[in-house]
């Protein structure tokens, strides 16, 4: 419980109405659905829906303080009003006073980008815990507590289970945390009100164009990220990204670099190349990693040099990369009694589709696996999501495949068939004659595990971590390693 001068510090309030400073607020809230008795109600404006319809529910329910951008027609003598600029904005830094501002009491690392993120904040969080740091983790697999897994239900949660998350990670200890900022969080605000000590850009390809329209407007949302980073801050970016240094021209942090391609602050490159991993150099220094990627290498570079930036010892991060494992869903191998691989990895974006691909025929085609085979690819796209990457991911898939197979991902609410027909529109009649059509995504794996033979390799993209398949706004249970282990018990 706070009083409202204790939230409104440091908070810039156009006017108040019936505010009396030793009001006692007892929870905050942004749906009105969970509004309790004594709580302060924030009228947002979402994407879809705006909160300010919804204040006369919030006070009907109990709210008993309001934060809005338009006063309500309707004023409650008994209610305290705070009309801000950006109700967004004002939630995330007043809920940083309700619990205390715990980003300031840990060391908080954001990271960025199209692909790459769960990998770099999943891996800073299993390094800085194996080197003895007590450390916590927002990601879209998992969020930890130290050893406490707590489940994800967004990339960035909202600006409240943000500041709940990081304040449970003070109460337990915690020195250090690593978060992934997506594009919708920094649209949205929700990184409001926290304290970075420091910022990672990845890459930015295709995504999310449904919600952001253009690419502009997406590489605005990333870079937004790293125009607020305070001065005491670093900000670290992949420079052999086109847009690598643009997210550093209006930063007040200082800025570092990484790069497989060009001088950088951080530099690696690939010595040696297999499917259980690979012999690197980072910064003229040796070490085996059990990653496989040029993209791989991308981001241990931005884990090693935000190890080396947050004041680790150059080669204690080293030996700490290389005992380092690959995170749930990214280029997970399985090997079947039957001799060939199955590669299960989340990619969902034209580029990451193109990074896994590539990755596995460069290992072809240095010969280093014996008896290389066919390649199978089994590949969907979500519903409801960016129709426009459908017939890029389509083209992806068979240009680098000795067979594409079409198959739902997560329909979401929308037909499977006209996912795929969008799939099918992206290659040509010849193409379509290495490529099938299985709308029942066991039933593509099953076929693509029947097709394969010793030395083969099956790719199945898309999913990744996830084990659930949303068909028709319903999420069934669905998990591509447990159906691989299924049909490989069969074999």
């Amino acid at each position: 419980m706070k009083t409202l001068d204790e939230l409104v510090k440091n908070i810039a309030v156009i006017r108040r109405l019936h505010y009396t400073s030793d009001r006692q607020i007892n929870g905050l809230c942004f749906d009105s659905r969970q509004v309790q008795q004594g709580y302060l109600f924030f009228a947002t404006k979402g994407s879809a829906v705006d909160g300010h319809q919804y204040i006369a529910d919030a006070i009907e329910l109990g709210a008993t303080a309001i934060v809005c951008e338009q006063l309500p027609t309707s004023i409650h003598s008994d209610i305290a009003y705070l009309q801000v600029a950006d109700s967004a904005v004002a939630m995330g830094n007043m809920a940083a006073n309700w619990y205390d501002n715990p980003s300031q009491k840990l060391t908080l690392v954001g990271v960025t980008g199209t692909n790459g993120k769960t990998t770099i904040a999943t891996l800073l969080y299993n390094l800085f815990e194996q080197l003895g740091y007590v450390s916590g983790l927002l990601s879209t697999v998992c969020n930890y507590v130290h050893k406490e897994q707590i489940p994800s239900t967004h990339t960035t949660p909202d600006a409240l289970s943000i500041q709940a998350l990081l304040h449970r990670m003070v109460i337990a200890g915690c020195s250090y945390a690593f978060m992934e900022v997506s594009s919708h969080a920094s649209d949205q605000k929700r990184t409001a009100g926290l304290h970075f000590a420091g910022g990672i850009f990845t890459n930015l390809t295709r995504d999310h164009i449904d919600y952001h329209q253009t690419m502009e407007a997406y590489l605005k949302a990333k870079k937004t990220f790293f125009d607020l980073l305070p001065k005491t801050a670093f900000a670290l970016t992949n420079t052999d990204d086109k847009n690598g240094l643009v997210m550093l021209q209006n930063t007040a942090a200082n800025k570092y670099t990484y790069s497989t391609q060009t001088l950088a602050d951080f530099k690696g490159k690939i010595i040696e190349l297999s499917f259980e991993g690979m012999l690197l150099s980072i910064n003229n220094k040796e070490l085996s990693v059990a990653f496989v990627g040029k993209f791989n290498v991308s981001n241990l570079l931005a884990v090693y040099g935000t190890a080396v930036l947050l004041g680790i010892h150059p080669d204690e991060a080293l030996i700490a990369l290389s005992t380092l494992k690959p995170v749930s869903g990214r280029f997970e191998t399985l090997q079947s009694p039957t001799g060939f691989t199955a590669i299960v990895d989340y990619a969902h974006t034209p580029d990451a589709l193109n990074n896994v691909l590539e990755t596995i025929n460069d290992i072809r085609s240095e010969g280093i696996a014996e008896n290389m085979g066919k390649l199978y690819t089994v590949v969907g796209c979500g519903g409801n999501r960016d129709k426009g990457k459908r017939p890029i991911m389509a083209k992806e898939a068979v240009k680098a495949s000795n067979m594409a197979i079409f198959t739902s991902d997560n329909p979401r609410n929308e037909n499977p068939k006209d996912i795929l027909n969008d799939m099918v529109a992206g290659i040509n009649e010849e193409e379509k004659k290495s490529t099938l059509v299985i709308e029942d995504r066991y039933q593509a794996i099953k076929t693509a595990c029947m097709l394969a033979q010793r030395g083969d390799i099956i790719l199945v993209a898309g999913k990744g971590h996830e084990t659930y398949q949303e068909i028709a706004g319903v999420k069934h249970h669905f998990d591509d390693k447990e159906v691989l282990a299924e049909l490989f018990a069969q074999l």
